[in-house]
């Protein structure tokens, strides 16, 4: 016999609850929203998602946050107004124990997420066995086009594809990025140069030199030889993050290229990241340890794999005589870190092949958990 249930009424509270889907994109973490959910002031919609996150706190006890910055992310889609464009996509990256929201640099593990996301609330429709669209990523203007597995007109999240950092496997991502340099910096190379030798003063240790690549193909990023700052490459995440002085150093260069690289004082900014490059030692192009940028990172972030690798095939740069490139103006090169590897498809003009004209990959996603997430009632008023 089926037992008929009464809808409970919503009970009295002063929390108000915001839908969204907690999704994994690649190897990061985060709600999404959609526009439409959020408030429509800046200051206020960043006020909401620091009490949705639950910073400032170092373990984001109060909020959905995972106290770490991969965790710490925030997606915001809407239907696009642009022509031949199908989804904005409003990155945001908040930091545990900081109150800041930086809607300025991008994310291409938040960004393998949006497609699907936008499917699941209904933005887009599907379109046959796979559906593709073409997303703006507000933050730097970047387009790509996005394909993800929609057999027989549903979403598929589940599939043989594997990506290092991630556990297990999952239906495959497609990202064809359509145009990187300069997403955040002037140009590809921001100072005009493949190469800087720069000089860092005011670091609480004694000012030093150091030869580094300035580059930004969807991220920006400061490639330096590992070896340059005493370490090898090879040290586990853990010990990088226990050296205090390494840390400091890379901080005072950060600092010190900001300008440089056109971006000002970066102090509180989560870009430029680091970067310390070395030999590869499995079979790939070059051996990574990424900083973002406080913290050195588990894997790689995808941008920041597209502009290692982009940097692999840019002659004169720090990645000269270390990294391992096939030759020809296709190329897979794949950029080795802490947890695997990370292989980025590049092609290059022909008639000047030191301009990357293309750059895919592959990611996975899946969404986690969809319902609210409540804040204070004063909060979404402004009060």
């Amino acid at each position: 016999m089926k037992i008929e249930q009464s809808q409970a009424p919503e009970p009295d509270r002063d929390l108000s609850g915001i839908p969204c889907i907690l999704m994994r994109g690649g190897t990061s973490r985060g709600p999404f929203f959609l526009e439409s959910d959020l408030p429509a002031d800046p200051a206020l919609r960043d006020q909401v998602l620091l009490a949705a996150m639950g910073s400032p706190d170092r373990r984001q006890i109060d909020g959905l946050g995972g106290a770490h910055p991969l965790t710490s992310k925030v997606g915001i889609v809407r239907k696009s107004a642009t022509a031949g464009v199908d989804l904005d996509f409003l990155f945001a990256q908040l930091q545990p124990d900081q109150d800041t929201v930086d809607t300025t640099p991008n994310c291409g593990n938040m960004l393998a997420a949006v497609l699907p996301f936008a499917l699941e609330r209904g933005l887009l429709p599907i379109q046959g066995d796979t559906t593709t669209a073409r997303v703006l990523t507000l933050n730097t203007g970047m387009q790509c086009d996005v394909t993800v597995p929609t057999p027989g007109g549903r979403l598929k999240y589940t599939g043989e594809a594997r990506i290092d950092g991630v556990p297990g496997t999952a239906a495959p991502i497609s990202i064809n990025f359509l145009d990187t340099a300069g997403s955040v910096c002037p140009a590809l190379l921001p100072s005009g140069r493949v190469l800087d030798r720069v000089r860092v003063d005011g670091f609480e240790g004694e000012p030093f030199e150091i030869d580094a690549t300035l580059i930004d193909n969807g991220m920006p990023m400061v490639l330096v030889r590992a070896g340059d700052l005493g370490v090898s490459g090879y040290e586990s995440v853990a010990e990088l993050n226990a050296d205090d002085t390494l840390k400091a150093r890379l901080e005072a260069l950060r600092l010190r290229v900001g300008p440089l690289m056109g971006l000002g004082d970066v102090k509180t900014r989560s870009y430029p990241k680091m970067c310390l490059v070395a030999p590869p030692i499995a079979g790939g192009a070059l051996m990574t340890r990424c900083f973002i940028p406080h913290v050195c990172h588990e894997a790689i972030g995808v941008l920041a794999a597209v502009t290692v690798a982009t940097a692999c095939v840019l002659e004169g740069s720090v990645t000269q005589g270390i990294a391992r490139v096939a030759p020809g103006l296709e190329k897979t090169v794949s950029v080795e870190h802490p947890t695997g590897e990370f292989s980025v498809e590049l092609g290059l003009a022909a008639d000047d092949p030191q301009q990357v004209v293309r750059a895919a990959l592959l990611r996975t996603a899946r969404p986690i958990m969809r319902g609210e997430v409540y804040i204070s009632e004063q909060l979404w008023r402004g009060e």
